[in-house]
């Protein structure tokens, strides 16, 4: 299948080809030829008002449903709006059942997801069954094609456990995932600790909960080596103790949710559901030092935190509610509100060295792994925009910059209507 992209800009600042506009000529998923005109017969031409493409963006850490909650999601319709959204890889977490801790797990979810433009990733759990006592078969899920291992939103309650994990995981160049939560100090709260949720009669959870087991982590990672990934990183101090991590040689990283570099704890004011994350929204000063620890590097990844909840679940009284918001359709023009379009190409890539995903450049000879969007068009985020089962959103009616044509990978085009 011949694709053809007429008068395509290019945002890469690495390749020499940044800015230009041209046209690319894809031949079954390779590109054959890049050039100011191309006159081919092709089965597929694109031609877009203001038409952009960069490389294929990467997503370290989405939920669907399937398998065991397919009511929220499943992986075929998960998969496809991650292409419609601009994503040709994703990293899948592992909420699912039965539990991404064995061999098998892992290889259905990479069986079920072929044949799509998007590329699933499964994470791995750290432990069997998520129960934090003893090590899921670390070797064999990695063999499958984990990418690294965690038990999604719980926190490694055994500082031994995270020892043993950091150490054994250094013989196939693992990596372990630290969702840094400490259960006890965070004693099942639903809102930062604060103001906010004094003001409300809401259980808090304080920012301590996080930065003292960061430290904790990192203390065992300066003694056993090894490769740590903190997942959905929300104060302050954390961004300030991990670039002391870094600055010391540990090989270290972390990621942050979209949410967090959106909104603040005032956003639960009206006790809306929508705004209920786990980790929780924190205060004005934390996120302008997320958003301060993107621009840096420090942050190595921004994920849009895509949960998909169904209504029962999800449309309830503040407490009882499930956190979480389905966010990857929104990812990119709510990202390119906040920062400079190159640089919010950069974070929509960051990440897939960390994980070993490839990293396709956009050259002649290259899979075709690339992202088509307009970066300028002005719009609000609106319901019909939601493309995902489920319609748990915390980004509805939010000024956006920027809209999604589409992607295209391994040999698959993906297109909006």
């Amino acid at each position: 299948m011949k694709i053809l992209l007429k008068d395509a800009t290019i945002i890469d600042s690495n390749s020499p080809l940044h800015c230009q506009t041209l046209s690319l000529l894809i031949d079954n998923g390779v590109i054959k030829e890049i050039s100011d005109k191309i006159n081919v017969k092709s089965d597929i031409i694109v031609e877009k008002e203001n038409l952009h493409i960069s490389r294929g963006w990467f997503d370290p850490c989405i939920s669907f449903g399937e398998p065991g909650y397919e009511e929220r999601e499943t992986i075929d319709n998960g998969l496809i709006v991650a292409a419609k959204s601009g994503f040709t890889s994703i990293g899948l977490n592992p909420d699912l059942i039965p539990f991404s801790d064995n061999h098998s797990s892992v290889n259905h979810l990479i069986n079920k997801s072929k044949g799509y433009t998007t590329t699933l990733y499964p994470i791995g759990n750290l432990t069997e069954s998520a129960e934090g006592k003893k090590l899921a078969s670390l070797f064999d899920i990695k063999q499958a094609g984990a990418i690294y291992f965690g038990d999604f939103k719980k926190s490694t309650e055994n500082g031994n456990l995270l020892k043993i994990a950091l150490e054994y995981s250094q013989t196939f160049d693992g990596i372990i995932s630290s969702y840094p939560i400490d259960k006890n100090l965070g004693q099942n709260g639903n809102v930062n600790e604060g103001i906010t949720s004094l003001n409300h009669g809401l259980r808090g959870i304080s920012k301590i909960a996080e930065t003292t087991r960061i430290t904790r982590d990192i203390k065992i990672l300066e003694h056993t080596g090894g490769k740590l990934h903190f997942s959905y990183i929300t104060t302050k101090e954390s961004v300030e103790i991990i670039e002391d991590a870094k600055k010391s040689g540990l090989n270290v990283s972390c990621s942050v949710g979209l949410p967090h570099l959106l909104f603040t704890d005032e956003e639960i004011r009206e006790f809306n559901s929508d705004y209920k994350f786990l980790p929780p929204l924190r205060t004005n000063d934390d996120l302008q030092s997320l958003r301060n620890g993107v621009l840096s590097g420090v942050i190595d990844c921004v994920t849009s935190m895509h949960e998909p909840k169904n209504i029962e679940i999800k449309n309830l009284d503040f407490n009882l509610a499930a956190d979480g918001s389905i966010g990857i359709e929104a990812f990119f023009p709510l990202l390119n509100n906040i920062f400079p379009i190159e640089k919010t190409i950069q974070i929509l890539n960051r990440g897939k060295n960390i994980f070993d995903i490839n990293n396709e450049t956009i050259k002649v000879g290259s899979n075709a792994n690339i992202s088509l969007f307009n970066p300028d068009k002005i719009s609000t985020f609106q319901t019909k925009d939601i493309l995902s089962t489920s319609k748990n959103c915390a980004y509805l009616n939010l000024d956006s910059k920027g809209c999604v044509f589409g992607s295209i990978n391994n040999s698959v085009i993906s297109l909006n209507d």
